[in-house]
């Protein structure tokens, strides 16, 4: 925060969450009067995390990393075999591509 306070100057106000350690942060560096703490305030701040977010939780199933890679490089080539998006075409052509998906599967399976 420091560094970004030099670089940038200094705000009229800064949007945090309501941890203590902000607070003593905002304090030590004279802003403590700057610090805007709200119940909806940082929403748009936490809302830029969500693609993180969704990964770290997918990641907690796995208890080693090396283990989660190898389900990950599975999980990539059978989601997009199989990822035939459904939204985008009328039901017998995606029953068509399915089989066809599946078909191939199999063969290369076996």
């Amino acid at each position: 925060m420091k560094k970004t306070l030099k670089r940038h100057g200094s705000p009229e106000a800064i949007t945090t969450d309501g941890l203590r350690s902000y607070r003593a942060a905002m304090k030590e560096l004279g802003n403590a009067d700057k610090q805007e703490v709200g119940r909806w305030a940082n929403n748009r701040c936490e809302n830029s995390h969500l693609s993180f977010r969704r990964r770290e939780r997918a990641m907690l199933r796995f208890r080693r990393m090396k283990s989660l890679q190898k389900f990950a490089s599975v999980h990539a080539n059978v989601h997009n075999h199989f990822n035939l998006e459904r939204h985008l075409v009328d039901r017998q052509t995606f029953k068509e591509r399915r089989s066809a998906a599946l078909a191939e599967w199999q063969l290369l399976a076996s």
